[in-house]
């Protein structure tokens, strides 16, 4: 069934002309105050016809391969500022567990006798947990946007 500019347009299809919108106003064919005018008219129009209207004077673009909604995060590469709490994670992580090792040597030596290694369940448990955050990305997700 072929749209007709009389048939209701979807959220998405609403999403999909604002996505080529921003697409223009980016390449340079729209002004900021042009596209908040056409982006208020895109969420207020029902139609097809409507949405027509309002990239009629535009190039043509394929608004079925642009996103409906765009992912501002993907491509980028992990946040300075999260790279950085990770090095300081794993750092204090390195600290504790060269602490807890040398106090536990020093105890051996004391005791002339040879102490149950104790620091691998400071280090273990602690260790798991920042080598995972590091391979699957840490909690920065949420806090990105």
């Amino acid at each position: 069934m072929a749209a007709t500019p009389e048939m209701r347009a979807s959220d998405g299809d609403r999403d999909r002309v604002a996505a080529a919108l921003r697409e223009h106003m980016a390449e340079g064919r729209l002004t900021v105050d042009e596209f908040n005018e056409r982006l208020e008219q895109v969420y207020g129009s029902r139609t097809y016809g409507e949405l027509a209207r309002l990239t009629s004077d535009l190039p043509e673009i394929d608004l079925h391969t642009l996103p409906a909604a765009l992912d501002r995060t993907a491509g980028r590469p992990p946040s300075p500022r999260g790279r950085t709490a990770l090095k300081a994670a794993w750092g204090a992580w390195a600290t504790a567990s060269a602490i807890n090792w040398v106090i536990w040597l020093i105890v051996s030596i004391g005791s002339s006798d040879m102490i149950y290694p104790w620091p691998l369940w400071v280090m273990g448990p602690w260790g798991a947990v920042l080598l995972m955050s590091t391979i699957f990305g840490g909690g920065d997700q949420g806090r990105r946007r």
